[in-house]
């Protein structure tokens, strides 16, 4: 699986290294009413998730370190993935300290992890090339990070004695192992975790405190005998259920393949695609139906994002490149890159097994 929440491709850094715990400085900006500050674990974890739902979050759920036995299988999994080479050149995941969420923070007890829906109900123009829909919004790598660090506040006027740290997926955490973990849904075997209500549209994050708090149960796959995602993959990188190779991944080539020329194979796969891909995604049954289209600001798409022309791509200055992305997660996507994806898509056909 690629420990990721999104449409395979966005952004990462690589983990400095550094503690980055973080406590407020200075007088907190949210005022507490002593008559309603939590009594106990109970009181205290349902405000928690309360608080992140009201910052736009849903579902949330909460998990104990060091986790359950389930956990220990999905970093044997990771181990594996990595020995195999599913990775292709993206070295970050090998870091060591994603194998012990513990390492991140000193004396951590519990972690809070959220999920931001970004399904919006909106489709791209015929004829135009296809962008992911992770990122048709702001770069959801801060939108998260920022409103989780407003919890991490606030969770800190009511526990002045704890500490926290904010993980998104640029961090060395198995963040879709701990969200199953925690209950937001199941890993599935595209390797995106759905909920049952909601789909996979989500990108998820953490909050990782040194407070004791109740966990969720952990979700329940439900995945069953379905092959959709595997059967609709153009280039089967779903090499098995819950196994993507990213060396086959049209996501991982479109934004994180830094060569002059895509694999003769991708290229003749990707049909309109030319930043990330949301195929497997679209056939989910899960993502079928009824699935709530979200209005939060921050997700809604850029609109020249939905009607996008190879031959507006090709005459893009840097200047034009950075005034469409400024803020976006598509940043990692240089110009070149994205002139070398416009020139081999073909927004009319089809992504087809190459």
């Amino acid at each position: 699986m690629i420990p990721s929440q999104r449409s395979r491709g966005a952004s990462r850094k690589e983990d400095s290294g550094e503690a980055d715990t973080s406590r407020c400085q200075g007088e907190p900006n949210f005022k507490v009413s002593f008559l309603n500050v939590p009594a106990n674990v109970a009181e205290l974890s349902e405000a928690l998730k309360q608080k992140a739902r009201e910052e736009g979050f849903d579902p949330v759920g909460i998990a104990s370190l060091p986790g359950s036995q389930r956990l220990q299988m999905r970093t044997a999994a990771l181990q594996r993935w990595l020995e195999a080479g599913h990775h292709a050149d993206m070295n970050w995941m090998a870091a060591p300290r994603r194998l012990d969420a513990a390492s991140l923070l000193e004396g951590a007890q519990s972690i809070l992890a959220v999920g931001l829906n970004y399904y919006v109900a909106r489709e791209r123009q015929p004829g135009s090339l296809a962008v992911a829909r992770y990122a048709w919004g702001r770069d959801y790598h801060r939108v998260v990070n920022q409103r989780l660090r407003r919890i991490g506040r606030w969770l800190e006027t009511i526990r002045p004695e704890c500490f926290w740290r904010v993980c998104v997926d640029a961090e060395p955490l198995l963040d879709k192992a701990w969200a199953e973990e925690a209950g937001l849904g199941w890993i599935g075997k595209h390797s995106n975790v759905i909920h049952s209500r909601r789909g996979s549209w989500m990108v998820i994050g953490h909050l990782i405190t040194t407070e004791r708090l109740q966990a969720d149960q952990p979700a329940q796959a439900r995945c069953g005998q379905c092959r959709a995602c595997i059967d609709a993959c153009p280039t089967k990188a779903i090499t098995e259920p819950f196994v993507v190779d990213a060396r086959r991944c049209l996501a991982f080539h479109t934004i994180e393949n830094r060569t002059p020329d895509l694999p003769a194979d991708m290229a003749e796969a990707m049909g309109p695609w030319v930043a990330g891909c949301d195929i497997c995604q679209d056939v989910c049954p899960f993502n079928q139906g009824s699935i709530p289209s979200s209005n939060d600001p921050d997700v809604q798409p850029r609109p020249w994002l939905l009607n996008l022309k190879a031959e507006h791509v090709q005459q893009w200055t840097d200047e034009d490149w950075d005034e469409r992305l400024r803020g976006s997660a598509l940043r990692r996507i240089k110009p070149w890159m994205w002139r070398r994806n416009a020139a081999t898509a073909r927004p009319d056909t089809p992504p087809s097994v190459g």
